[in-house]
């Protein structure tokens, strides 16, 4: 009995010592806004986002694809699965990672 008294001490302490969430306000300041805008534009980019039909596909066959399906889309990189890449992220970008024989092996995403 001793120890869920103490489990409940504890998870009431716990539960004390964090702030409340709070929706931002126009009051906020217009940079907390603008960043906000910002970080919500990077999840409702135009036209289709992945592909995931295009695993097995040749690698250039699959940025023709891609091309016709979003024309938003500018930038496609052909890497080697494995290849190092920022973490960046842009709307205007997907990057197909193919094998040695030109594959494509991951679901081609914007990224």
């Amino acid at each position: 009995m001793d120890s869920k008294l103490a489990h409940i001490i504890v998870f009431f302490l716990l539960a004390t010592s964090f702030k409340t969430l709070m929706a931002r306000k126009e009051s906020d300041g217009p940079e907390v806004i603008k960043l906000l805008k910002e970080f919500e534009s990077e999840f409702w980019c135009k036209g289709k986002q992945f592909w995931p039909e295009l695993i097995g596909v040749p690698a250039k066959l699959a940025k023709e694809i891609i091309e016709k399906e979003n024309p938003s889309i500018s930038d496609i990189p052909i890497l080697l699965n494995g290849s190092p890449v920022t973490m960046d992220f842009r709307c205007d970008r997907v990057r197909l990672f193919d094998n040695i024989l030109g594959y494509v092996v991951q679901i081609p995403t914007v990224t």
